[in-house]
């Protein structure tokens, strides 16, 4: 079993269990997968952490993991928190100057990229084909490193 946590359209979390990654495909095109919060059909895998097996010279005689190797469990490291903090209030600066266009991201970008309307920082949310298609057409996207909540979800 490989379990993925996947993301829907609406920046739902969640997670899936799979026999193989080709199920996950197969099922993602047969539009077998469903938001369990929102249901939407809208779900890719989400950015995940790789589980990486200590190396053979790292284990004690019994296989187990020696005490000085780090498991997934322990705390990050002080310095990957940092960075982690560091990249949360960047974001969250960002955001204060960018406005929320909700799943309207895509249809807002191509005018101010076509000059329809005012260039500005927008935030919103697009699915994995509407990203490709503006990368394809030349509009700078980029996700967004952590999840946003719509405002009107927001306490």
């Amino acid at each position: 079993m490989i379990v993925y946590d996947l993301i829907c359209d609406q920046s739902h979390r969640f997670e899936g269990w799979f026999g193989s990654s080709a199920d996950f495909a197969e099922q993602r095109e047969r539009g077998l997968l469903a938001c369990p919060q929102c249901g939407s059909a809208e779900v890719v895998k989400a950015p995940m952490a790789p589980a990486v097996p200590a190396k053979g010279n790292t284990r004690d005689d019994s296989g187990a993991p020696k005490a000085s190797t780090p498991v997934s469990n322990q705390p990050m490291p002080a310095e990957v928190q940092e960075a982690m903090a560091k990249l949360a209030k960047a974001q969250a600066e960002a955001l204060k100057k960018s406005t929320w266009v909700g799943d309207k991201f895509a249809e807002t970008s191509r005018k101010m990229h076509y000059g329809e309307t005012d260039e500005k920082p927008i935030h919103g949310q697009a699915s994995l084909e509407e990203a490709k298609s503006l990368v394809d057409e030349g509009i700078a996207v980029a996700p967004l490193p952590f999840p946003v909540a719509p405002p009107d979800k927001l306490n």
